[in-house]
C-alpha cells in the first residue's frame, strides 16, 4: 500500500505542477501569492511545487521593480522558462505572411512579416512560412525540440473538420488543400488552422479589448469583411467553421456581384474595395489604404462620409447579429479599422437604431488594441491557450524534467477549490 499512496501522491503533485504552469500561461506572470487564489491551492503546496518547478528549470523568477520606501522587499514574480515550451504563430493574409515565436505565456520571442501573394500560391506562401519560422527559431536561439505546436491563420472559411480551405473564389491557390495537414508535415509539428477573424477574436479576447469579457463580436475590415464570435468565453464555429461570415449577407438585392457569386454582399459596399472605388471619382486616381487613413485623419468630408456610411452598412448586420447572440462588446479590428471614430461612429448608430433596445444598450463599440498583430497572436493562442495542448505538453515536459508517474496521470482536467484541497498531497 505503500507504494501505491506514493504513487497517487505523485500523481497528485504532477496535476498541481501543471495547474500552476497552467495559471503562468494564461497570466504570464505571477506571484506566490496569486498562484494560490488562482489554483485554489495552499500557499506552502505552492511554494512546494515552485520549488519543485525551479530545480527542473520550467518556472523562474523576476523582481517587480525597486523596493519601495515602507514597503519592503520588492514582490517576486514567477513566469514560465522557454524550456516549458515554445509556440509558433503564422497569419496568412491576402498579401503577406506573419510569423512569431512565442512561449506558453504568449509572450512574443521573435517576430517577422515579408509581403508575399498567399492567394495564388499556397505552396509558395508555405515555404516562405516555413523558412521565416527556421530563421526566427535560430534568431530567438530556439532548439527545434522546444516548439510544441503551430497555430495558423488564413483569409477564408476553413473546414474544423478537415482541417481544409474551402473557398476556391477567396484564395484559388488554397481551395481544396488540407491546410493543417501540408503545414504540419512541413514544420514537423502539432498544427490548428482557423479563419483570420476568428484568430482576431480568440486574440482580442485574451489580450485585448476584450478582456475579461465572455460574449463578444470581432470584426474585421480590410480587403474582406468578416466576423469572429466568441460566445460563453469559446470561440463559436458553427457546424462547419462558416460562422461569422458576414461579409456574405446580401444587403442590396439589387447590388452589384460579388466574387462568392451572389449580389449585394456587404463586402461589395464596405469592405476596402468598394470604399476605394466611392474615392476614386473625387480623388481622380485609384487610392490605397494609407491614403484613406491619411484622407479621415486630415478631416477629408468626402472619405469620412465614405467610412461613416460604411459603418452604418456593417452596423445593420451587426444589429441582426447583435439580437442573436446578445454580445458585450463589438471590437473592430483589421487594416481599415484605424479609421477610427466616422467607422466606430456609423457602426454604433447603427446598432442603436436597428437592434433591440436591450441589446443595443448593453453592447459597446470599440477599436481593438492589437492592430495588425491581432491574427498573429491569436494563431499563437490556438497553441498557448489549448487544454489538450497544455495537457500533453506539460505532461510530456514533467516527464522529461524526471517524474515517470506523470506518465500515469490520465485524468487531467481544472478543479475547484474544494477538490483542490483534496488533491494538495505533495
Amino acid at each position: 500500500m505503500t507504494g501505491l499512496n506514493g504513487e497517487r501522491s505523485g500523481v497528485h503533485r504532477e496535476r498541481n505542477c501543471v495547474r500552476v504552469i497552467d495559471a503562468l500561461r494564461h497570466h504570464g506572470r505571477a506571484s506566490r501569492s496569486d498562484l494560490s487564489e488562482l489554483t485554489g491551492l495552499s500557499r506552502t503546496t505552492i511554494g512546494t511545487l515552485v520549488t519543485d518547478l525551479q530545480t527542473r528549470g520550467l518556472v523562474v523568477e523576476d523582481a517587480d521593480g525597486e523596493r519601495q520606501p515602507g514597503r519592503g522587499r520588492p514582490p517576486v514574480f514567477l513566469r514560465l522558462d522557454r524550456s516549458a515550451g515554445v509556440a509558433v504563430g503564422i497569419d496568412f493574409d491576402h498579401d503577406r505572411v506573419r510569423v512569431a515565436l512565442a512561449d506558453l505565456s504568449t509572450t512574443v520571442l521573435a517576430e517577422d512579416c515579408t509581403e508575399i501573394d498567399v492567394d495564388h500560391s499556397a505552396s509558395d506562401a508555405i515555404e516562405a512560412a516555413v523558412a521565416m519560422v527556421e530563421a526566427l527559431r535560430i534568431a530567438a536561439d530556439v532548439d527545434q525540440g522546444q516548439l510544441v505546436g503551430a497555430g495558423v491563420g488564413l483569409p477564408g472559411p476553413i473546414d474544423r473538420r478537415t482541417g481544409t480551405v474551402g473557398s476556391a473564389v477567396i484564395l484559388p491557390g488554397w481551395a481544396g488543400l488540407r491546410a493543417r495537414d501540408t503545414l504540419a508535415q512541413r514544420l514537423g509539428l502539432r498544427v490548428e488552422v482557423d479563419n483570420d477573424a476568428n484568430l482576431g477574436a480568440l486574440a482580442e479576447a485574451s489580450f485585448g479589448a476584450g478582456r475579461g469579457l465572455t460574449d463578444i463580436i470581432y470584426v474585421r475590415l480590410g480587403s474582406g469583411l468578416g466576423a469572429g464570435l466568441v460566445i460563453g468565453g469559446r470561440l463559436h464555429h458553427g457546424a462547419t467553421g462558416l460562422a461569422g461570415e458576414i461579409g456574405h449577407v446580401q444587403v442590396r438585392a439589387d447590388g452589384v456581384v460579388c466574387r462568392c457569386g451572389n449580389r449585394g454582399c456587404l463586402e461589395t459596399i464596405a469592405a476596402e474595395g468598394a470604399i476605394r472605388a466611392l474615392l476614386r471619382p473625387t480623388r481622380g486616381h485609384d487610392v490605397t489604404r494609407r491614403e484613406i487613413l491619411g484622407l479621415i485623419s486630415a478631416g477629408d468630408l468626402g472619405a469620412t462620409r465614405v467610412v461613416n456610411d460604411a459603418g452604418q452598412a456593417i452596423g445593420r448586420v451587426l444589429a441582426d447579429l447583435c439580437n442573436a447572440v446578445n454580445p458585450e462588446a463589438v471590437i473592430v479590428g483589421g487594416e481599415l479599422s484605424d479609421a477610427g471614430e466616422p467607422l466606430l461612429g456609423g457602426i454604433r448608430d447603427a446598432i442603436h437604431r436597428y437592434a433591440l433596445p436591450g441589446a443595443a444598450q448593453v453592447v459597446k463599440v470599440m477599436h481593438g488594441e492589437l492592430g495588425e498583430r491581432a491574427e498573429v497572436l491569436g494563431a499563437l493562442a490556438l497553441v498557448t491557450r489549448s487544454t489538450e495542448a497544455l495537457r500533453s505538453i506539460t505532461l510530456e515536459k514533467l516527464v522529461k524534467s524526471g517524474s515517470a508517474v506523470a506518465a500515469r496521470s490520465t485524468a487531467w482536467r481544472p478543479v475547484g477549490r474544494k477538490e483542490a484541497m483534496h488533491a494538495e498531497t505533495t
